[in-house]
């Protein structure tokens, strides 16, 4: 089981108010989107999350225990893939399960098998492409024991072709683990594609302002991107963050 509750964070910088009253719970297994403006304060958010910083305000529970400011407690997968080019593809992988002491190379070893990388294992990062690094970096954030993770803009620097080949093997990876994953895009399309609720963030300072609930059904096809609710979908969506602009 893996919960999550955000409640009432407020956290400032410089006396810049950056987010103000952040209030939501992820539930055990559910993927869901963060989507706002630039600048709106999404990886603030994960940094405290994660115990980086600690907020002015407010607290974070998961599993119904208090995790503010507290590092290691979840799993945390950056824009970049992160990855240490003096270690292979298999020692990449298993580091934060390293870190916790319980390591399983053959774990490790089908991992990267389903992400097909089996032949890639002893290769380093500089010899795979973006999108092969990208699955190495996702592979060592569910090897790693934590059961939340946090995924910051994973695929924003890949090709548009690249991108949805990998949106679609994150899915199909994800529905095998279903940990509980809170995920950061600028991207409406990707955010509806992968999640089951978005989250819609202002900015200046970071509010909630709307939640979307999504109907459509597991396992996803990319078919469904192409459908007549996925489009109306995106215009409801498209409208809020215009919304937003004006509001501004």
């Amino acid at each position: 089981m893996s919960e999550l509750t955000v409640s009432n964070i407020a956290k400032s910088f410089a006396k810049q108010l950056v987010l103000d009253d952040i209030t939501f719970t992820i539930n055990d297994g559910e993927f869901v989107s963060l989507l706002g403006p630039s600048g709106s304060g999404k990886s603030t958010l994960f940094h405290l999350i994660g115990g980086m910083y600690r907020p002015d305000r407010g607290a974070f529970f998961l599993d119904g225990k208090e995790i503010t400011g507290k590092r290691g407690v979840i799993s945390y997968m950056p824009q970049s893939p992160s990855l240490f080019p003096w270690r292979n593809v298999l020692s990449n992988v298993i580091l934060g399960a390293e870190i916790h002491r319980k390591v399983d190379k053959d774990k490790a070893r089908e991992m990267l098998k389903k992400a097909g990388l089996a032949n890639y294992e002893n290769a380093y990062p500089h010899e795979l492409s973006g999108g092969m690094r990208q699955r190495v970096a996702f592979v060592r954030a569910l090897l790693s024991p934590q059961d939340f993770i946090c995924l910051d803009e994973p695929f924003s620097a890949l090709d548009e072709f690249t991108r949805l080949d990998m949106q679609t093997w994150l899915l199909d990876i994800w529905e095998k683990n279903r940990k509980s994953v809170l995920f950061i895009t600028h991207s409406i399309e990707e955010a509806l594609y992968l999640s089951d609720r978005i989250i819609v963030l202002s900015s200046n300072p970071a509010k909630i302002k709307r939640e979307f609930d999504l109907p459509f059904q597991r396992p996803r096809e990319q078919s469904l991107l192409l459908s007549k609710d996925f489009f109306e979908w995106k215009r409801k969506i498209y409208q809020e963050l215009e919304q937003l602009k004006v509001n501004s």
